[in-house]
């Protein structure tokens, strides 16, 4: 029976004991449905090789792609009430938080960090569609505020990336009047001289769309990103037409006039470099600076001293 031992019975025991396949080895494209192995997305900033589809980023992933070498410092932010309404569904809010924080490791749907771009001190505030689909409520209004007075305290650029599908109706109200107030912490950054970007990621509608998302002096846009305020259903709905093809899509919105640059997520943190050296540049180079003008004088006399004052036809001589 020394074959039944030695050969049969480990070849069973390891059939039988075979380990799967780990589940997070692939992806799945939500565009074109094509598998990915997660390294070759990994390398492609999570971008389908297949269809070019940009696919939507946590904010920690957000952050290491943007900053240089992906090294930044993020901030704590101040702590919002966990449930001001005590607001119930077909689960209770207090639940819908603590099963979010779990997932996404987070506290809430915005992460703020400062570093540097191209060289270029910035301050970044960064949504994350994954935690309660990046909605806006009181916590996500008091991390805009304390973006903007980092920025205004480094006199840094600020950067803010919203995905989000709006305002977190479970807060109500109190999620309303977050619109204002990050309306107000954008003026503050304006007021105080220094540039205000914002990038479009997939998506940014809602709330968010009509209050701080679109008060921008640059707005850049990644490729195919979803962008409106309502969606495209109840617009059909409404109007009672049938919407063009490509409706609230980065490259309808460029066409458009709403959106300035539409970017691959590979050449986004080239194209802030950019923008905003140009945007900082408070005097221009020696190589756009007018020649010096030289005055022709009439033969024989000599062109004054440094020093001297040269009486011009208007002067009036001092007494």
């Amino acid at each position: 029976m020394n074959w039944l031992t030695n050969f049969v019975r480990p070849k069973l025991r390891a059939l039988v004991n075979r380990k799967s396949v780990p589940e997070n080895l692939w992806d799945k494209c939500p565009n074109c449905s094509q598998l990915i192995f997660h390294r070759e997305l990994e390398t492609n900033l999570y971008v389908c090789p297949h269809c070019n589809h940009h696919m939507r980023l946590s904010a920690e992933k957000r952050l290491k792609l943007l900053f240089d070498g992906g090294d930044y410092h993020r901030i704590e932010l101040p702590k919002a009430p966990a449930d001001p309404l005590r607001f119930r569904d077909q689960k209770r809010y207090a639940d819908r938080l603590r099963d979010a924080r779990a997932r996404s490791k987070e506290d809430d749907a915005i992460a703020v960090a400062h570093g540097t771009v191209g060289g270029i001190p910035v301050v970044v505030a960064a949504l994350d569609f994954g935690f309660m689909g990046g909605s806006m409520g009181m916590a996500v209004g008091s991390g805009i505020v304390a973006a903007a007075r980092l920025a205004v305290t480094q006199l840094a650029p600020l950067i803010v990336i919203p995905a989000s599908g709006g305002a977190r109706m479970q807060e109500g109200a109190l999620s309303l009047m977050q619109m204002p107030r990050t309306v107000v912490a954008v003026q503050e950054v304006k007021e105080a001289g220094l540039p205000y970007i914002v990038v479009l990621a997939d998506p940014t509608t809602g709330g968010v769309t009509a209050s701080f998302a679109m008060l921008g002096d640059l707005h850049i846009a990644e490729t195919g990103a979803m962008i409106g305020f309502a969606g495209a259903r109840v617009i059909e709905q409404t109007v009672r037409e049938t919407l063009p093809e490509g409706f609230q899509r980065a490259e309808y919105l460029l066409e458009h006039g709403m959106v300035d640059i539409v970017v691959t997520r590979r050449a986004l943190r080239d194209t802030l470099a950019r923008v905003l050296s140009l945007l900082l540049r408070r005097e221009p180079t020696p190589d756009l600076l007018e020649p010096p003008r030289t005055e022709r004088l009439p033969a024989g006399r000599r062109p004054p001293e440094d020093n001297a004052h040269v009486a011009l036809p208007d002067d009036t001589p001092g007494a």
